[in-house]
């Protein structure tokens, strides 16, 4: 890729209750582009370059002929966003937290 043209990503990921999937992210701020939004997928945004596609674990196993990780049991990936500020970042853990997710480590300080 010798060209630096700038691409969108659009991150795959299988969910098993799309509507409840929905209202986790929408509850840490996300919005949904409704183009790409029926009742197999949502096309969450990330900003104008990224996109995560949440998608019904059916409509998902539609693009792969691999079995879908169990999440409850297994690490699928790791994802990272940027945040402004070390409080921003607690912020965003108080929402995910309140809206049902857990903490997966104790908080780690890189020092960037």
């Amino acid at each position: 890729m010798a060209n630096n043209k700038s691409r969108k990503v659009f991150i795959n990921l299988a969910v098993r209750d799309l509507k409840r999937s929905m209202d986790f992210f929408g509850g840490l701020g996300f919005e949904f582009n409704p183009q790409f939004t029926d009742d197999k997928a949502a096309c969450m945004i990330i900003n104008e370059d990224a996109y995560a596609m949440l998608l019904t674990e059916p409509f998902f196993k539609g693009f792969t002929k691999r079995e879908i990780c169990n999440t409850s049991t297994h690490s699928e990936g790791l994802f990272a966003l940027s945040c402004d500020s070390r409080t921003e970042v607690d912020e965003m853990v108080k929402k995910a937290v309140a809206s049902g997710g857990k903490h997966a480590m104790d908080p780690m300080d890189h020092g960037f």
